[in-house]
């Protein structure tokens, strides 16, 4: 009796391997070196890969730059999704709210923040790059504000609170912003500090509280 042939698990695994290692390399080379910098070559050169490897995953360039925005946002998400979980343990109070506001401000500040800046720029002037990306932003948004109230613990329902949440996702990506041409950490800490303070207290006597 011949033996059943094993699966290519092997094969597979290497070009899940490939396409994250050309995906993550992508996020890195549009954080450091901006948009026109980020191409399909110099993406393959930094994952250790050929071009011809890079364009079997990925076609063209708004295909991996597509697919890189896709990865960064699902790594957005998860770690979103952790770090909700973490600060929702955190006893109710003004500890609490510090938390959330210091790791919302936080998200903003990483390489993927960087990296996602770059082509939202670019798609400003690019239709069809902005068709692309703009439902993957709204959907990224909803997902955010909807970790930000599970881990503040309040009622999304009632407006003010809901604005208050908005305030707060927007003021962090704000500071995201006021980060990149500078070190902008020793500001930053004083307004999160004034910020959560003011939230906390914003949102004492609302519904959920």
């Amino acid at each position: 009796m011949v033996a059943p042939r094993e699966p290519h698990e092997p094969k597979q695994d290497r070009s899940r391997a490939t396409r994250q290692r050309l995906l993550e390399a992508t996020i890195d080379c549009l954080a450091e070196l901006g948009w026109a910098a980020a191409t399909v070559a110099v993406v393959a050169e930094r994952a250790g890969v050929s071009r011809g490897a890079a364009q079997h995953h990925f076609p063209t360039r708004e295909d991996l730059i597509t697919a890189a925005l896709e990865y960064m946002f699902d790594t957005r998400t998860m770690q979103s999704r952790t770090e909700s979980a973490m600060l929702s343990a955190i006893a109710e109070g003004a500890d609490r709210t510090r938390a959330v506001v210091i790791s919302l401000v936080e998200s903003y500040t990483s390489t993927i923040f960087k990296a996602a800046l770059q082509v939202w720029t670019h798609a400003a002037a690019d239709p069809a790059l902005r068709e692309r990306i703009v439902p993957l932003e709204a959907h990224f948004g909803r997902v955010s504000h909807r970790m930000a109230v599970e881990a503040l613990g309040v009622d999304d329902s009632d407006p003010v609170t809901h604005h208050l949440v908005q305030a707060t996702l927007d003021m962090a990506r704000g500071l995201g912003l006021a980060d990149v041409l500078t070190d902008d950490s020793a500001r930053r800490k004083t307004i999160v500090a004034q910020w959560a303070a003011t939230l906390h207290e914003a949102l004492q006597g609302r519904p959920g509280r």
